[in-house]
């Protein structure tokens, strides 16, 4: 029997659906927590937004944590929050190292929006070596290299497990891909608090 052009409408719509339900837009979110109502999230952008976050149900909570510089090392995994010099290096703003079982996480190098024109660069640390104007470290993702410089007194992070009780009002948040619903609400399944009152630099 003939599907009705009713029906095949219907079928476009739910196929349309499907696809942008794989597609929904994300949004990052620097900020601090001012109030929580159950899995709601009431946050306070960088810029002075008033924005709502619920948290799904097996929320990540991750620790932004102050570590040094000499936990660098050849074979780490570690994003690099960078400006972009003249000669190609890129200038280190903040280094947060990735734990193990996060290597290889959104691995490579791509625009960031911590300042105007900075870059982000997760790759794994082939080479570091102390330079006259900071620690020189050659990082490798799988479509290339980056020669960083990192400046003394650049913030240095790790992540750490920590759990929902850290959500809390004046807490110092970064959601890398808060994702938009149709219905407009954000939705986050990682929220990354700053440990011992720090934002997290990223």
């Amino acid at each position: 029997m003939p599907k009705s052009p009713l029906f095949a409408a219907l079928l476009l719509v739910a196929f349309a659906s499907a696809a942008s339900a794989q597609q929904l837009p994300t949004v990052r979110i620097r900020g601090t927590i001012e109030a929580v109502d159950g899995a709601m999230l009431s946050i306070k952008s960088r810029d002075g937004a008033d924005m709502k976050v619920r948290t799904t149900d097996s929320v990540a909570v991750f620790g932004v944590a102050k570590t040094d510089l000499s936990e660098i090392k050849p074979g780490s995994y570690i994003g690099v929050t960078a400006m972009p010099e003249p000669d190609g290096t890129q200038k280190a703003i903040a280094v947060h190292i990735f734990p193990e079982n996060q290597r290889g996480a959104a691995e490579g190098f791509r625009p960031w929006d911590l300042r105007a024109n900075s870059t982000m660069t997760n790759a794994t640390v082939a080479e570091t070596v102390k330079g006259t104007d900071g620690q020189n470290i050659t990082v490798k993702y799988k479509d290339g290299e980056k020669k960083v410089v990192v400046p003394p007194g650049t913030p240095v992070v790790t992540f750490v497990a920590g759990d929902k009780s850290e959500l809390k009002p004046g807490a110092k948040i970064i959601i890398f891909g808060a994702v938009k619903k149709d219905d407009g609400t954000l939705e986050a399944n990682r929220v990354n608090v700053g440990r011992d009152g720090i934002a997290p630099p990223m």
